[in-house]
């Protein structure tokens, strides 16, 4: 099934062999990662996530409100991002669009009933968007690389950077080789002459399917002229973010998961306090947190990352940013803050 995607082959897999971070036939983490605590077993996992019974404000009770911006029309003088819910964001930059992780096709998995998008969510599609410069891929997960959506960018996208392996994906799916780049840990790239990425490690794995792995997984450094942004993707905590932080920071923002977390996976996924913390070893003068607002993927409230989140990034004076779907975050400018997640 094309959607599936396919698992590197030729000269692509060549390449992802001399890479530090494969061994035994597959990508591998800098700290030992099980995907799952001691004594938890993947039948009892997808228990506890398809059969177990739903704790009742899993999901909201209504449309959570979302905000209509003309994203043909965003502000060029300064960094300007947009969120659509989950993980999947647009940032502006003077005449560039970068496109981050977009899932648009209302369901979070390959069949279409499965995991499906909160009321409202889905208030974006192609046709709403400007040409995109950059489309930057974290991962190849459900959640974070949709076969629907980015086939419907593909005309308009100039380039695609992602890590080693997720290529095979996008050219699979009809994209042109000599638009992708492919990125190890610690390697970089540029988008212009004031725009540079570069990819840095993450704690988590990839797969669409039984076999796990056989692509990278990264979170990304992006600088735009004087500006510095941290792009999470997916990751358990570790020192890592510390490491970036020394190595990269500061941060004007840092874009990190909250949600979706639970204790049978503490490893792959941050707890919400986790995700302040890792703002903090980042040195991110404003964490806003994503991964959360659109799907269901664990078994918490929907509004409990983003409520604990806040709480602990508090504690720690870290300033947070919170917009609605569709509001406008502005660098230097505007930064949301108000609690529209409450009452729904």
């Amino acid at each position: 099934m094309k959607p599936l995607g396919r698992h590197p082959l030729q000269q692509r897999l060549e390449r992802i062999r001399q890479s530090r971070n494969y061994q035994n036939g597959s990508f591998q983490n800098i700290n030992p990662t099980p995907m799952s605590r001691e004594g938890v077993t993947m039948v009892r996992l997808a228990f506890e996530f398809f059969l177990k019974k739903k704790i009742a404000s899993i999901k909201p009770t209504n449309s959570i409100p979302v905000v209509r911006t003309d994203l043909k029309q965003l502000s060029d003088s300064t960094p300007t991002i947009v969120w659509f819910g989950h993980s999947s964001y647009l940032i502006k930059y003077q005449d560039k669009n970068i496109l981050v992780d977009p899932v648009f096709c209302g369901h979070a998995s390959p069949m279409q009933n499965v995991i499906r998008a909160f009321p409202g969510t889905d208030l974006y599609q192609f046709q709403d968007f400007p040409k995109i410069d950059l489309l930057l891929i974290t991962h190849d997960h459900y959640d974070h690389l949709d076969f629907k959506t980015v086939s419907e960018f593909q005309p308009t996208v100039e380039k695609v950077i992602m890590p080693l392996g997720v290529g095979e994906h996008l050219e699979h799916w009809g994209y042109e080789s000599s638009k992708l780049t492919e990125l190890d840990w610690w390697e970089s790239t540029k988008l212009s002459d004031d725009i540079r990425i570069t990819a840095t490690p993450a704690r988590h794995f990839s797969g669409r399917g039984f076999k796990r792995s056989s692509s990278l997984w990264a979170s990304f450094v992006l600088e735009l002229g004087t500006h510095k942004i941290f792009i999470g993707g997916d990751s358990g905590y570790d020192e890592q973010f510390m490491k970036i932080g020394d190595l990269h920071g500061p941060f004007d923002l840092a874009i990190l998961e909250c949600g979706q977390y639970n204790e049978n996976w503490p490893y792959i996924h941050m707890f919400p306090e986790e995700t302040a913390q890792a703002a903090a070893d980042l040195k991110a003068k404003v964490l806003f947190p994503v991964h959360w607002g659109k799907f269901v993927l664990a078994q918490h409230a929907w509004t409990d990352s983003i409520e604990r989140v806040s709480a602990k990034a508090r504690e720690l004076k870290v300033q947070l940013t919170t917009p609605r779907i569709g509001e406008p975050l502005i660098l230097d400018g505007k930064l949301p803050q108000e609690s529209w997640w409450s009452g729904h």
